[in-house]
Formats: C-alpha cells, sequence, structure tokens
C-alpha cells in the first residue's frame, strides 16, 4: 500500500548521504510540518511545528471546514512549503484524514494545497488505521495488541502482531465530534460507541491485550497521569498506565481547573479543551476491550508512513541499536569504535539476558558522546543522551540502564545517578555500573582507538579479572589503566590480573 505525495523539490547533482524528507499531515484539529533526516528506520527529527486549524470543529453540525479554519490552513501550508523549500529537503509527503476526507468543502483545501505547490493523498480510514499500526511496530518491534490512533475527527483501531498488521476500523470518534455526541445524552452516546466497538469482533479477541495509544488528545492524557504519579522521567514514549488510570482521569479532569493544567509541564494547552471527551472515550474503550494495559508510542501515522517504505531487511533492524549507532557516530572521537567496545567487555557479562545485552550495546554505541565535553559535565552529558534521547524501542526502565552506564562511564563513580533507581530493579541497576566501569576501562585502555581493542582480551575466570595482551603491548597498561581495572574488579567482586603473553 503506497500512500502520500512525492514532490521533489530541487535537482541535486550529487546526492545526499542522509535524505531529509517532509511530512505534511493535515488533520482534523492540528496540521503539522515534521522534516526528517538520517537512516529510514530511524530518522532523526530535524523540524516539527503545528498549527492547531481546528478544520473538524464544526465539521458534525455544519458539514463543512469553517471559513476562519480554511484561512489558517492555507497560511499554515503556506509557510510550510516555504520552509521544506529554505530547509533542501529531497522530498514533500503530504497527507490529509477526516476533517478533508468528510467535509463538503474539502475539495477546496485540497485545490489550495495543490497551488502552493503540495500533491496531497486523502486518507481512508482503514489506510490511516493501517499506517498508526506500523508506526507501533516500527518504535516497538514486539508489539502485540490494539492499537488506538484519536485524532479530531476519527478514532482509528489496528490489531498488530508479529510486526503486522492485521484488521483495521475507522470510525467518527475524534474528539472534536465525542463532545457533539456526548451533548445528546452519555447514555445516547455510550450505546452508540459499543455498536461501533461491536463491529471488531474485539471484546473477546482484544481481552487482555496491551492497548497502544496514538494521537495528540491520548498523549496529553498521559502527560497529566505522569504528573499525577510522580513519573521520574519527561519522555512519553512507551510510558505505561495500567487501565484503572482511564477512569480516574476522567474523575481528575472533572475537578481540575485549566490554570492546574496549564501548569502540567509537557501538556500543550491547545489540548486541553479536549482532555475531558478523550479521557472518557478511552475510559470506555479500555473497559469494553478488556485492556492489560495501556502503552503510549511517540510514533504514529507518519513514522508509519515512513516505515512502510523500508526495506524488509532494513524493517528488521533494532531500532535503538540503529538510532544509538548513528548517533553515536556523529559525535565520536574514532566512530568505528563502538562497536568493538561492546565485543570487547561482552565476555564478563556472558551471564546477561538478551534484553540486557542489547541496553549494554547501545551504551557502548554512545561510549563517546560526552568527551568533547566540559571534563565536569561529561558523566552528566552522558546520563542525558541515555536516559533522555530520542529513543525508541527503549521502557523506561531501560532508559534508567542506558543512563546508568553511561553516567559512570564518563566518571560518574560506582553511585546511582541522582534520581535514578525508581524505575530499573537494583539488581539491573548494578549491572548497568559494571558495564559502565567496563566501557571506561576499555576506553582508557585503548584511548578510544580501535587497535588496542583488537590486541587485547578481557576475560573473567575463576575468581579474577584478566587483561591479557602481549608482552610488547605492556606499555599500554599505565597507572590510569590499572585503577580502573581495580574498580572493575573490586564490583565484580574479582581479582584484578595482567597476563601478558
Amino acid at each position: 500500500m503506497q500512500v502520500g505525495g512525492l514532490q521533489i523539490t530541487r535537482k541535486r547533482k550529487t546526492p545526499r548521504i542522509n535524505r531529509r524528507t517532509a511530512i505534511v499531515d493535515i488533520g482534523s484539529n492540528s496540521i503539522r510540518l515534521v522534516v526528517y533526516q538520517g537512516p529510514a528506520r530511524v530518522p532523526a527529527i530535524l523540524f516539527n511545528e503545528k498549527v492547531m486549524a481546528g478544520l473538524g470543529k464544526n465539521l458534525s453540525t455544519t458539514g463543512s471546514i469553517d471559513e476562519d479554519s480554511m484561512a489558517l490552513a492555507v497560511q499554515a501550508l503556506e509557510r510550510f512549503y516555504r520552509l521544506c523549500i529554505q530547509m533542501d529537503v529531497d522530498s514533500i509527503k503530504c497527507f490529509a484524514t477526516a476533517a478533508v476526507r468528510d467535509a463538503s468543502n474539502g475539495n477546496e483545501l485540497l485545490k489550495a494545497a495543490t497551488k502552493i505547490g503540495f500533491d496531497t493523498k486523502v486518507l481512508q480510514g482503514e489506510e490511516e488505521a493501517e499506517l498508526a499500526g506500523l508506526g507501533v511496530i516500527s518504535a516497538m518491534p514486539g508489539a502485540k495488541g490494539i492499537v488506538g490512533d484519536l485524532g479530531g475527527g476519527s478514532l482509528e483501531l489496528a490489531m498488530i502482531d508479529k510486526g503486522k498488521v492485521l484488521e483495521r476500523y475507522s470510525f467518527p470518534l475524534g474528539v472534536l465530534r465525542v463532545a457533539d455526541l456526548r451533548a445528546k445524552g452519555k447514555d445516547k452516546l455510550k450505546r452508540q460507541v459499543r455498536k461501533m466497538l461491536k463491529k471488531t469482533g474485539w471484546d473477546k479477541d482484544g481481552q487482555d491485550l496491551p492497548f497502544y495509544l496514538v494521537g495528540g488528545s491520548w498523549r496529553s492524557l498521559a502527560r497529566l497521569d505522569m504528573f499525577d504519579s510522580g513519573y521520574p522521567l519527561p519522555v512519553i514514549h512507551h510510558y505505561e498506565m495500567q487501565p484503572e488510570r482511564a477512569r480516574r482521569l476522567v474523575r481528575q479532569l472533572a475537578r481540575m481547573n485549566k490554570a492546574k493544567l496549564k501548569a502540567v509541564p509537557g501538556l500543550s494547552t491547545s489540548r486541553i479543551p479536549t482532555l475531558d471527551d478523550a479521557a472518557w472515550l478511552l475510559s470506555f474503550i479500555i473497559r469494553y476491550l478488556g485492556s492489560s494495559t495501556m502503552i503510549v508510542s511517540a510514533y504514529g501515522v507518519r513514522e508509519g508512513l515512513l516505515f512502510q517504505n523500508v526495506s524488509k531487511s532494513e524493517s528488521k533492524r533494532d531500532p535503538l541499536l540503529l538510532a544509538t549507532e548513528e548517533s553515536g557516530a556523529v559525535q565520536a572521537r574514532f566512530p568505528a569504535n563502538s562497536k568493538l567496545l561492546g565485543k570487547w567487555i561482552a565476555p564478563i557479562f556472558a551471564e546477561d539476558p538478551p534484553e540486557w545485552q542489547r541496553i549494554r550495546q547501545a551504551a557502548c554505541n554512545l561510549g563517546d558522546v560526552a568527551w568533547r565535553a566540559n571534563p565536569n559535565f561529561r558523566a552528566e552529558r552522558g546520563l542525558v543522551m541515555g536516559l533522555h534521547g530520542n529513543w525508541i524501542g527503549i521502557t523506561g526502565a531501560e532508559r534508567e540502564l542506558l543512563g546508568q552506564a553511561l553516567f559512570t562511564s564518563f566518571g560518574g563513580g560506582n553511585n546511582i545517578f541522582p534520581g535514578g533507581g525508581k524505575l530499573a530493579s537494583a539488581k539491573a541497576t548494578q549491572r548497568a555500573i559494571c558495564w559502565g566501569l567496563a566501557m571506561r576501562l576499555g576506553q582508557r585502555l585503548s584511548g578510544g582507538t580501535r587497535n588496542p581493542l583488537e590486541q587485547t582480551q578481557l576475560r573473567k575466570i575463576d575468581c579474577r579479572l584478566e587483561i591479557i595482551m602481549a608482552a610488547d603491548l605492556r606499555d599500554l597498561y599505565g597507572d590510569a589503566v590499572a585503577k580502573r581495572h581495580v574498580q572493575l574488579a573490586n564490583m565484580l567482586d574479582l581479582e584484578p590480573v595482567l597476563v601478558t603473553e
């Protein structure tokens, strides 16, 4: 399935290695421009801007887009097109969703977009659901459950499993429409929503499966829940809520005024008017489906659009390892060293489960990112990269482990980083400290270069932590290396031993 228009904005004599792709998302509530660059599997965001045009705000009563919303939308599209030119993007993909496809005057906006320079694809509901499902699969490769993408004009649902979208549905239940339906009476709304959901047949098949949240309104609810629960990270992706939290949010919003909501960190004020309806709908759907948990995805339709064009082999690559490898290479003194560092320390952590091994390698991929920082702040720089980096394919607890390993590696000592240890287990946190000490030892021994790691070996045997090297490389084992060898050995309750051959 191929969706989205494609327009080359400029011919270039020499192709850019990392292509820039702009996606313009004409939604029922907002219009957004996102410019991506980097590997197609995990492109980095260069620019992100939204305009709350409210194309669908009166759609259920008038059947058309208001004049003021239309004008605001055209103005936003004119700005976005000019920015694409200035940013020298390689291609533009522009799509529109429920408001444009349902409005009697939706073609007027499409004609205006064409005149500006956009080749716009109007997504049908099931196409939108497909892309939302692919977006979640892209960000969470092992995801299994139901994806719910709540927009301004519609609600898309998709069943996903084993990297595929299995079933797709679209309903006219966007937050801008739910308010009008609620005005007709809560009982009537419940009957109508239940009737729509019954079409899926998921009242049984969806039992005890995770429900993945996509869309600005539901992400805003998660922001409120993060604030209410004292969640230690500001990162929304992969934030998890238990089913009962949905009903609690409904009650909480009934008590909170606009001033209190504005004080919630990261909560967009433009989303506040729709939070009540978004919370009610979420609570109803979770109860109807019998969902086991709610998991927030930062990826959705836009990222699904990119992911569907990725080759089959590329789509199977681990998004966390790929992204950290790419980011680490940009900032490293010696980019080729990250994989080798991971290989060098791996023998002493052979008993680590697979889920720890990938976090350890991600840390090694970022093992040089803080070297150019002020020496007094290298540990903090490493921590920020691991803990708050724009990573996917990683849980909150795993972010703590990644941040801890980098904090320790860049000189944070043997202690848990300030504010850490709240999501990951004590055992896992101590292991991450050991990873960091091993990385620190390897970086000091090699000076960040390749050959010393290829020509030496780190080994755990009996009660000894051995560094093995040829006799003519003995000079590499200086005082600073010896101190770090001892530090790691003590942490592992082993005896540090240098073996020369």
